[in-house]
């Protein structure tokens, strides 16, 4: 492979393996914040139908609820699952890429 720093003129380099572990970063907090809160809502949490109903659990049985808050869980287990994939994806992929520089259109210039 050539060395990044002898670019020609017309390239560029790009940095690739940031990219999938900044998605990997993204999807570990998404999936951590959304399991927690499905961890909450089977444990300690109720809808909030339950306030505005004359009997609780009235309108959304805990049965719904309690498959609800399971789904988030699994939501959030699967986004972790995401993120340590990616994580493991960025680790076969180069740092940076050299490429071609892309043309501006015409009307951006």
């Amino acid at each position: 492979m050539e060395n990044i720093q002898e670019l020609k003129p017309l390239q560029e380099k790009v940095k690739i393996r940031g990219l999938v572990r900044i998605a990997g970063w993204i999807f570990s907090s998404w999936g951590s914040i959304v399991g927690i809160a499905g961890i909450y809502h089977a444990f300690f949490g109720e809808p909030e139908a339950n306030y505005y109903s004359p009997e609780k659990w009235d309108f959304v049985t805990q049965e719904q609820w309690l498959r609800w808050s399971g789904f988030e869980i699994t939501y959030g287990m699967a986004c972790i699952g995401m993120a340590l994939l990616c994580w493991e994806y960025a680790k076969i992929l180069p740092e940076w890429i050299v490429r071609e520089k892309k043309e501006i259109a015409d009307f951006l210039k």
